[in-house]
């Protein structure tokens, strides 16, 4: 059981949901009325042409030309106008993010494995239908949005730099950023992870080498120089007091023996070892770089990070943002954080680091509370828009009474925290507060409360976690199909009338 098997498991509900899906609610919905009218622009040829409400780049419309345009190929070569609207339909349209959702089962399959190698093959593919049934992700699976392709390439770059094949990684990172401008920050994500594989691996091979003369070929691997090498290296072996168990995946704790030292010696360590490795760095990051600097070049010529609807879209301080994510990506991997073993294990942990875990927490209270009082942002869509569960969330939950949003901040700084505790059994201190802070700079600047930019990091999240226990996993497989049978079922059959919009609206995430 494999990688097609996960395909094929994937394609037994896109399929049937995707014709259910079409024959309900045919005609585009919500933002498809922007996306789909846009994209069908791109299928005549029109590339001029652009929708000023439309927010993020082009890269979904010219997937989908490329997607329309291999599965009818003789239409595009007659150019007949009214065969290319026909293909180009919302079912069509649609039809790209139900490819998308298989294409991005089989990408998390190939990181779980890529990232674990050791791991069960059918665990690995248990774990990866799971992960697909998240249901952010599969509910925007049969709506024409930018959420199963922005994933799929985010998924496909990181991959790619897990292989340590950083130019394909670049060039799709760049792929990602035409599909939505957040992600050049998970593309620096990615890259950094990268800097650290490699720094880490080099680290730990000069360490078992100990004092004989290497040098760095292009591909990042240490070759000796001294022919003896290679026999001395083996009478050392058993002295050696450095322990590399996996070389593919310096995320894991048992890269080198800094795993016991804390985050400034992890700081000290690779920026040394960075510096070390400096030109061969460069070299291999180049590309990365070419992106950041075509982004940052974009956003100075069009004087700002969205494309259209700049006034809605604006940059703030919303510090409340990352207090939702925490809880939210709890919630959807609830078995995992709030059970009594591992609250129990949590509490065993801050015992034995404190006072200072006392400290940090308490620090994280403030905070919380800060954010929540000063930085919490009701977006004038939020407040007005009764289509999407957000609304309920901020009316009868976090702004039910004046108290409940400050009542609320302990389970999100527990969230946090023990989120942090499961990745630091297996992450890198460093990459861990790396993770952190790119949430923050996706996240804070975003003013409106939409749990779909939670996505990419939620996988991330998941993947990096490497939780074996298969009853969470069971019970994370049966939540998801209850919360996607529900949002699915109130979708198609519970619409309703707005005195705002004109027919019928659906309850939508």
């Amino acid at each position: 059981m494999g990688k097609l098997a996960v395909a094929m498991t994937v394609s037994m509900w896109v399929t049937p949901i995707s014709i259910l899906v079409n024959r309900i609610v045919p005609d585009p919905y919500m933002d498809e009325i922007f996306h789909v009218p846009q994209s069908q622009q791109y299928c005549k040829g029109n590339f001029r042409n652009w929708d000023p409400m439309i927010t993020t780049p082009p890269g979904l419309y010219y997937l989908s030309l490329a997607y329309v345009a291999s599965l009818f190929p003789g239409m595009f070569l007659l150019q007949r106008a009214s065969s290319l609207l026909d293909v180009c339909s919302t079912a069509i349209l649609r039809s790209v993010n139900g490819a998308l959702a298989v294409i991005c089962s089989i990408l998390i399959h190939e990181i779980i494995v890529q990232l674990r190698p050791t791991l069960d093959r059918r665990r690995a593919a248990f774990y990866a239908v799971i992960l697909t049934l998240y249901p952010l992700h599969w509910f925007y699976t049969f709506l024409f949005y930018t959420d199963a392709a922005s994933l799929t390439v985010f998924l496909a770059m990181h991959l790619a730099c897990l292989k340590k094949k950083y130019w394909l990684s670049a060039l799709l990172g760049a792929l990602a950023v035409l599909i939505r401008q957040t992600n050049i920050i998970w593309m620096l994500f990615v890259a950094c992870g990268g800097v650290v594989d490699i720094t880490l691996t080099m680290r730990g091979n000069s360490a078992r080498v100990d004092n004989f003369d290497v040098s760095i070929t292009e591909n990042g691997l240490l070759s000796s120089k001294n022919s003896t090498a290679s026999a001395g290296l083996k009478k050392r072996k058993a002295k050696s007091t450095v322990n590399i168990t996996d070389h593919s995946n310096p995320r894991k704790g048992g890269t080198t023996r800094i795993e016991d030292s804390g985050l400034i010696d992890e700081i000290r360590t690779i920026l040394l070892g960075a510096w070390h490795l400096k030109w061969s760095l460069f070299i291999h990051f180049s590309p990365f770089l070419l992106v950041l600097i075509a982004f940052v070049a974009f956003v100075c010529w069009n004087g700002s990070i969205v494309l259209g609807a700049k006034e809605a879209h604006v940059m703030s301080l919303h510090f409340a943002q990352m207090m939702y994510f925490s809880l939210i990506s709890a919630l959807a991997s609830a078995p995992l954080h709030f059970t009594f073993h591992h609250i129990k294990a949590m509490l065993s942990s801050f015992r034995k680091s404190r006072p200072l875990s006392i400290y940090l927490s308490f620090l994280a209270l403030i905070a919380g509370l800060l954010s929540v009082h000063f930085f919490s942002i009701a977006h004038p869509y939020l407040l007005a828009d009764n289509r999407h569960y957000p609304f309920y969330l901020w009316r009868r939950v976090i702004n039910a009474h004046w108290s409940t949003r400050y009542l609320l901040v302990p389970l999100y700084v527990y969230s946090w925290l023990s989120i942090f505790n499961i990745l630091g059994k297996s992450c890198k201190k460093i990459w861990v507060l790396g993770y952190f802070m790119a949430c923050a700079a996706v996240l804070i600047p975003a003013p409106l409360i939409e749990f779909r930019y939670y996505t990419i990091p939620f996988y991330i999240l998941m993947l990096h976690c490497q939780i074996d226990e298969g009853t969470k996993w069971v019970l994370m497989g049966i939540l998801y199909t209850v919360v996607n049978v529900f949002t699915m079922w109130m979708f198609l059959l519970r619409p309703f009338k707005s005195v705002h919009e004109s027919g019928l609206q659906r309850f939508i995430w």
